[in-house]
């Protein structure tokens, strides 16, 4: 008996423990439910809606992997130029260099420790949505893309584009003398590049690029953390 009694009170504690567990768990499943829904009614509510497409204007392109969305722009043109940023010297392999620029930004362990989905660890995946000030800018140099399911073409106006430019522009972490700050990519023709912004659940690489055409004046949806979010409006 002097044992049942001491081993009761060790059951509840452990009965307490799996139910506070549980709920633990339903209310992250609960919250996991609301933010994809909340994602999906952001990106449903367009921000610019008057915006069109103009009869003539330059070309960039809005890029999907899958999970994550980017930018394509000419490295150089009569609007932007961003050469004096992203250098074939900055490449494993300088003759990989090309006339587009795919850009994208994101957390900074999650870009360097995930180089593919096999490699995702549970606690990386938990701090990118924790958040985190570490970001990178990503650039991929790519030949002049074709429109295809997952690149998908939009013309602006020379003002929007430059606005587009600016912003890309503006996630560059300079140093002191005003330069840029590469990092080894994955391969031979893709660099990271130190950056600035904090990445969340709130800002994820897909909020950046609907953010990005947001400020330009480009019509997309209020809030686009999701790759498909960002790739219905085009």
């Amino acid at each position: 008996m002097d044992a049942a009694r001491v081993n009761m009170p060790r059951m509840g504690g452990g009965m307490r423990a799996l139910r506070l567990m549980g709920k633990v768990m339903a209310t992250l499943q609960l919250a996991a439910f609301a933010f994809v829904l909340a994602g999906i009614g952001g990106s449903l509510i367009p921000v610019n809606g008057d915006w069109e497409e103009p009869a003539e204007g330059l070309t960039i392109y809005v890029y999907d992997n899958g999970i994550h969305t980017g930018l394509i722009l000419p490295a150089s043109n009569a609007e932007a130029d961003f050469t004096d940023l992203v250098r074939p010297e900055h490449l494993g392999d300088p003759a990989r260099a090309r006339d587009h620029l795919l850009f994208g930004w994101g957390d900074r362990v999650f870009y360097l420790e995930t180089p593919s989905w096999g490699d995702l660890r549970l606690q990386t995946a938990v701090a990118a949505i924790i958040g985190s000030e570490a970001s990178l800018v990503h650039v991929d140099h790519v030949a002049r893309p074709a429109p295809a399911d997952n690149v998908r073409p939009i013309r602006v106006t020379p003002g929007e584009y430059r606005r587009i430019a600016s912003g890309i522009r503006d996630q560059f972490a300079l140093d002191a003398q005003g330069r840029s700050q590469p990092l080894s990519g994955y391969g031979a023709s893709d660099v990271f590049y130190e950056a600035n912004g904090r990445y969340s659940a709130i800002r994820t690489c897909n909020e950046w690029t609907g953010r990005i055409l947001r400020d330009a004046g480009v019509r997309v949806g209020a809030w686009t953390p999701f790759n498909f979010g960002v790739m219905r409006w085009f």
